[in-house]
């Protein structure tokens, strides 16, 4: 009985004592806990991302979304704007051309008034001026006669 003995002794006594104890059940127990762990861990972590990734492609969506319905309304707001500047070119048009029709009938009346203002000027020149000749030159029954004949004419050209 050495120690080499002694020792196998022991160390079938140990192994014993372990199996007795239910050391290694409870190893694998220990051990696949841990492994159902890690895989509940791994599932979760999984779902995590899965869901990560669903709200990444949503916000993406609704980003493209929104850039769509901003150049929708720029689009809108460049046709508005074509469509009001169209709009004022022909009302300043019109204007224009209103004005410039005023301005151009304000002249012919300007013209027509002082046309005739030339013409009673020179009617009343001229009259004077027969006046001036006939009262020197014109005496007696003739002028008598040139007098009765232009009062004649003045009632029937003003009838």
């Amino acid at each position: 009985m050495d120690a080499t003995f002694w020792a196998t002794v022991a160390l079938v006594l140990f192994f014993a004592l372990v199996v007795w104890l239910k050391v290694p059940g409870k190893m694998s127990s220990a051990l696949d806990d841990r492994a159902e762990g890690i895989r509940n861990e791994l599932d979760e972590a999984r779902r995590l991302r899965e869901e990560a990734q669903a709200l990444l492609a949503e916000y993406q969506r609704k980003h493209r979304e929104a850039e769509e319905e901003a150049e929708g309304i720029v689009s809108d707001a460049r046709r508005e704007a074509e469509i009001l500047t169209k709009q004022t070119e022909e009302a300043l048009n019109d204007l224009v051309e209103r004005r410039t029709a005023l301005a151009e009938t304000k002249i012919a009346m300007a013209e027509s008034q002082a046309m005739a203002e030339v013409k009673a000027l020179a009617a009343d020149v001229a009259i004077a001026a027969a006046t001036e000749i006939l009262s020197k030159k014109v005496t007696g029954k003739v002028a008598d006669k040139l007098i009765a004949d232009s009062i004649q004419d003045v009632s029937t050209r003003l009838n």
